[in-house]
């Protein structure tokens, strides 16, 4: 009985040590975030592949998209790698409020980045820059049964995307909609870790209010900041290969 009350309550029954349960953790979250790191790889190949085969149409494509957003977003983004490290020296420290806030920022700039995200889909929506198997898109091949419902949609839009579209050959306007299916694709995949994120940032800002983490057991926050950190640099890719292609 002695034994079990000399174990750390932070330190679960089937390891011997804290520094064993964080390097444990620690290697079991690298495996993980290598998986993603080979699954964004793969469509990352993919993009290549098709950008080198149609390096026109890419690039025609990029010009409908809004790099000021795509700048912003990754200003957010860095901003909250940031606080979130902070937030891991915070906890190492045990400074419990100062983690909070930090936490709060990164929470904020997740909510803004896809506050942002939601504003440039809401806008190809309604111009129809969507993939050609899209109900409103304007890339279809045979554009008589769309183009009245996006003329409705985009009267007061920014760009003229559907004279843009009727210019076009079938074949180029098929081969820019492949260019929007893979953005969407990765932006969009990307958003759903952007959002799990925000689920793990507010289930430690909850437990972070119980006074569960300290200097000696900080695992969760850092393992947190390792996923972020992954969520952040995937962008940093996505940013140039998609806003900035020349």
């Amino acid at each position: 009985m002695s034994e079990a009350h000399a174990h750390p309550e932070h330190v679960a029954h089937h390891f011997d040590t804290a520094e064993q349960q964080f390097e444990t953790g620690k290697f079991g979250m690298w495996i993980f975030l290598l998986t993603e790191i080979l699954f964004f790889s793969g469509l990352f190949v993919v993009y290549s592949t098709l950008r080198n085969n149609n390096p026109e149409v890419f690039a025609y494509a990029a010009n409908h998209l809004d790099t000021d957003l795509g700048a912003i977003n990754t200003v957010v983004l860095l901003i909250s790698s940031f606080t979130f490290a902070l937030g891991v020296r915070n906890a190492m420290l045990g400074q419990r409020k100062a983690l909070t806030v930090n936490l709060l920022i990164t929470f904020l700039c997740a909510g803004a980045f896809m506050g942002i995200k939601y504003q440039e889909y809401t806008h190809k929506y309604h111009e129809g820059l969507l993939w050609s198997g899209a109900e409103h898109s304007v890339f279809k091949e045979d554009l008589s049964k769309v183009l009245p419902s996006v003329r409705e949609h985009s009267a007061h839009g920014h760009t003229n995307a559907i004279a843009d579209a009727e210019a076009m050959t079938p074949e180029f306007r098929r081969e820019v909609g492949l260019f929007f299916a893979i953005y969407f694709c990765l932006t969009g995949l990307h958003g759903i870790h952007v959002l799990l994120g925000m689920v793990l940032i507010g289930w430690l800002i909850r437990r972070n209010a119980r006074g569960d983490f300290g200097p000696h057991n900080f695992g969760a926050i850092d393992f947190g900041a390792l996923y972020w950190h992954i969520v952040d640099l995937i962008w940093i890719f996505l940013f140039p290969l998609l806003y900035l292609i020349a």
